[in-house]
């Protein structure tokens, strides 16, 4: 099959509310080698982040990853002052996005890589995320011109309680959960498009890197290989935050390391009863479909 015959996806539905601004894929202007990093979000972006900045600069040191790969569809700053700055960058681009296949424009030259967790680590992991959340932040997305719908407010009860919102109110107070992992599931065999998961990522960081890099067609010099596994290390990332993390974890208590929180899964095992385990996996297979379920869930493992 050669790229003419493939049914590229097509850009379908917009999203605008406290965070995001879909509209702005629609300006931006790909170049040939362009990386594009995709999650939920509280997925594994910002380490994956690291490993493609880690594959282009040969395991350096010091790279501030945040700041070379900002995020696409974030509403601030406005396009008119994020496309401008992502023309100017001379290097290989590396970029993110949380938002559905089905919401940003999809190029057939660029390459894609689709990261995704269990809805129920994500959850726990974006309570941490939200409840640290500092002044900075809410001004920042409630008060900068351009907000559509409601604001975005500090949560409100325990994590049990914010997952169990998250889930009924999908993704609620963040953009539609099962509409990103659909999409991005449903085209998982275009040639351009690799598709992770974050279970992977744990159970085999050096296999996941050598995959990126084969995907990206990154040669590894192979005498710089102990640093760059060294430097996309949680332990390396978490004492290293403020060059990983968006404007250097400015916008939450405790400042970068709390962005890079534990990195684990499985939290929501211990906390959540029975009941709430089987209503979430029921919610999956409804939204998602089986095979997708399962996936979402364990990973390459699912099904053994």
């Amino acid at each position: 099959m050669t790229p003419s015959d493939i049914k590229w996806p097509k850009k379908t539905r917009e999203y605008h509310d406290h965070h995001t601004d879909s509209t702005i894929w629609n300006d931006f202007k790909f170049r040939a080698d362009d990386i594009i990093i995709a999650t939920y979000a509280k997925s594994g972006t910002t380490w994956t982040q690291q490993i493609v900045s880690q594959l282009l600069h040969d395991g350096a040191e010091g790279i501030a990853a945040a700041d070379m790969s900002p995020w696409v569809d974030m509403r601030v700053p406005p396009k008119e002052v994020k496309l401008p700055e992502l023309e100017k960058q001379t290097h290989r681009r590396f970029l993110k996005t949380h938002l559905p296949a089905d919401a940003i424009v999809y190029s057939p030259q660029a390459k894609y890589i689709f990261i995704a967790r269990d809805g129920r680590d994500v959850a726990w992991s974006f309570y941490n995320h939200h409840k640290n959340a500092n002044e900075a932040y809410y001004d920042a997305v409630n008060n900068s011109p351009g907000r559509v719908g409601p604001a975005f407010e500090p949560p409100k009860g325990d994590v049990v309680e914010y997952f169990r919102e998250f889930v009924e109110k999908d993704g609620f107070p963040y953009w539609p959960f099962w509409q990103n992992i659909r999409t991005w599931w449903e085209i998982r065999d275009l040639p351009n498009l690799l598709t992770l998961h974050f279970a992977d990522m744990k159970a085999d960081l050096p296999g996941t890197i050598r995959q990126i890099a084969e995907f990206l067609e990154i040669p590894i010099k192979e005498e710089k290989w102990p640093a760059i596994l060294e430097h996309c290390s949680f332990d390396y990332m978490k004492e290293n935050a403020a060059a990983t993390v968006p404007l250097n974890g400015a916008l939450w208590e405790g400042g970068a390391k709390t962005f890079i929180h534990k990195g684990t899964n499985g939290r929501w095992a211990d906390m959540l009863s029975q009941e709430d385990i089987k209503w979430y996996e029921a919610e999956v297979r409804k939204h998602l479909g089986d095979e997708c379920a399962e996936w979402l869930a364990h990973g390459s493992r699912a099904g053994r």
